[in-house]
């Protein structure tokens, strides 16, 4: 890699106006000047061509792409086939980047060269961009392909930065998924033990949280997930056999959890816990934050039915 790589950056956009400002001017913030910024319009109906058309007259790294609705993954895909730089990051409509993030990547991937991913760590924002004071935990340390059964360490597409000849390789997203395509691609990098993924111990990426929707958003996250770990079993059958049931119940303790924390269907959180209480029932003395999970939220629906009773 050259000192001095382009970096193309790639932001899908389907009806994106309302946030689509902050997010090129969070590109434009960078504190690293080499880039370029392919925005795809997939068939908005709204007026994000109009807004993104002002800032390709301003400045000449930034281009649209416009074409007909297909889906996110085929407007990343399409973003990174057009792309001329040595790395590329991918930046969803209504993310944002801290100045340092493009810089920071390429520091990293430059004395790491046998990185083919690089993420960060990721701030929690409201809807309308106030800060939760949140942080997410993601691991920093060289994934292992088992790492993506369990979670989403890199929280969101907007984290990562891969390299193009990587992405390449790989054919990019996979099209026909709806959830989880992220994890799929890294998964797939990681289980051919060429490239490493990596983290950097560094917040270069605020993530914004949305209210709407989210409880048939989780059973989407679930039906994602089963999507994924079906796919991963073709590659690699014996590992996803032996981490299936211990990811499993990872995987409805943190849908459970986002229902505590986002004040949702107390009704939905009570049903994942329960399922994932029965799934690693013989094991439940290995995981005392499951337990205290249940109780939190066994606790609520109690609130919630005595309060109805005393009206």
């Amino acid at each position: 890699m050259t000192l001095d790589p382009l970096v193309s950056v790639i932001v899908p956009a389907y009806n994106a106006a309302v946030f689509l400002p902050s997010v090129i001017q969070s590109v434009l913030a960078q504190s690293y000047a080499n880039w370029e910024l392919l925005i795809i319009n997939d068939g908005s109906t709204d007026n994000t061509q109009e807004i993104v058309n002002q800032y390709c007259e301003t400045d000449d790294r930034i281009q649209l792409v416009s074409r007909e609705n297909s889906g996110v993954s085929v407007s990343r895909n399409l973003g990174a086939q057009l792309a001329n730089g040595e790395l590329v990051a991918f930046l969803d409509s209504d993310d944002l980047w801290h100045q340092e993030k493009l810089s920071s990547h390429i520091n990293y991937m430059h004395n790491h060269p046998d990185v083919g991913v690089s993420f960060a760590r990721v701030e929690l924002i409201s809807s309308d961009g106030e800060t939760t004071n949140k942080l997410t935990n993601n691991i920093t340390k060289s994934l292992k392909p088992e790492d993506f059964f369990y979670s989403n360490p890199t929280v969101t597409t907007s984290n990562f930065v891969i390299r193009k000849s990587v992405f390449q390789e790989l054919n990019g997203f996979d099209e026909s998924m709806q959830y989880n395509e992220d994890i799929d691609l890294l998964f797939r990098i990681s289980i051919q033990d060429k490239w490493k993924i990596e983290g950097i111990d560094q917040v270069l990426v605020q993530y914004r949280l949305h209210s709407s929707g989210l409880s048939s958003t989780l059973m989407k996250m679930e039906a994602g997930w089963v999507a994924l770990m079906k796919k991963a079993r073709q590659k690699a059958p014996h590992l996803v056999d032996m981490h299936y049931k211990a990811a499993q119940t990872a995987q409805l303790q943190y849908l459970a959890r986002q229902t505590l924390r986002l004040n949702m269907s107390m009704f939905l959180g009570v049903s994942l816990i329960n399922r994932a209480l029965i799934s690693n029932w013989k094991n439940l003395y290995k995981t005392p934050k499951l337990v205290i999970l249940a109780f939190l939220i066994y606790l609520r629906l109690a609130t919630f039915n005595t309060l109805r009773l005393s009206i």
